[in-house]
């Protein structure tokens, strides 16, 4: 009988210790929830091969951290007004989160946010300018319950990709949403780049995709080539002018490398799985406590040159040695 009233003291004291322990789980790691518990919402501007990328980046980080979560995607036709509706929807949710994938979605899930008086944080993917577009104070110091990365395109890269290929360019296009606040923003970047680089850049804006057509077949024969931005309205829509600009001749540089397996020239292309699987990182941080005000903003400007040879072959555009290292792809069937 002692012998069992011992047994049971000990087993009663492991009980209690796996209690205790168990209990400071949460405050262990910040304060956070049990990841099981959480759950966040992601919200992507509409659906094409960027933005897709930076979705799925995102969605490993959630899926390896254990992370469930609830995706909603723009309809190309009316993106604007559905991720209007779905970040007032996912305000009002029961989400630790809100991860939103381009500048409108995040100006739309952070306005959502405000308008509920929500605590929900939000962090953004693929934002080229968050500060102009108003999403944090600065990038070192967001200051808002908001944060995230920021998809800084490399111009200069890409301006120096395009004076290798075509050594004798002139005139260089570009077509882009006047709507865009990362649009106008890149602009301003590309037109230093083109007259430092002594080439004249000839833009041509639009207010949405029904104009494309139109304002592509009054720019390109006035350029030796087209460049994208990532103008979501514009590369969602890129098979309009990338035909013309076949038809013309005239080679069209992507803005990243699945713009150039569907057929553009070549591009200094940013890896848009690697900067969601950054901002999904950022997220599960934030979750587990660090204020989102406070965590800074980081803006992703590594790139690596694509090259798309059968398109090279078409165009008649031999490749120099000193792009040898430049990784090639050949145009993918839609």
């Amino acid at each position: 009988m002692k012998l069992f009233k011992k047994l049971s003291a000990v087993f009663l004291a492991a009980l209690l210790i796996a209690a205790v322990f168990a209990g400071c789980t949460a405050s262990d790691n910040g304060g956070a929830q049990n990841s099981g518990d959480l759950k966040v919402a992601i919200l992507q501007y509409m659906p094409h091969s960027s933005l897709d990328n930076c979705t799925q980046g995102i969605k490993n980080a959630l899926d390896h951290a254990g992370i469930a979560y609830d995706v909603q995607i723009g309809s190309s036709g009316s993106a604007d007004a559905d991720c209007q509706s779905y970040a007032a929807q996912m305000a009002a949710g029961d989400y630790d989160a809100i991860i939103a994938v381009a500048t409108p979605a995040a100006t739309n899930a952070y306005s959502a946010v405000q308008n509920a008086s929500s605590d929900i944080p939000v962090i953004f993917c693929a934002v080229s300018d968050p500060v102009k577009a108003g999403l944090v104070n600065s990038m070192d110091a967001p200051g808002n319950n908001c944060t995230g990365t920021a998809d800084a395109i490399d111009i200069k890269g890409q301006i120096a990709l395009i004076k290798q290929l075509q050594p004798e360019i002139k005139n260089l296009g570009v077509l882009y949403t006047t709507s865009e606040a990362n649009s106008i923003s890149q602009l301003e970047t590309l037109k230093a780049e083109c007259a430092a680089s002594g080439i004249n850049l000839v833009d041509q804006g639009i207010s949405d995709s029904s104009e494309l057509a139109s304002a592509a077949a009054a720019l390109i024969p006035k350029v030796d080539a087209l460049t994208n931005l990532t103008d979501n309205n514009v590369v969602d829509n890129m098979n309009v002018f990338l035909e013309q600009a076949n038809e013309a001749g005239i080679p069209v540089y992507g803005s990243e490398i699945e713009q150039v397996k569907k057929g553009c020239l070549a591009s200094a292309s940013i890896d848009y799985v690697a900067l969601g699987e950054k901002t999904g990182e950022m997220a599960i941080e934030i979750l587990n406590g660090k204020p989102a005000a406070q965590y800074p903003a980081v803006a992703v400007t590594d790139s690596f040159l694509v090259i798309n040879t059968d398109v090279a072959s078409k165009l008649g555009i031999t490749i120099p040695s000193e792009l040898s290292t430049a990784q090639t792809v050949t145009t993918t069937a839609e």
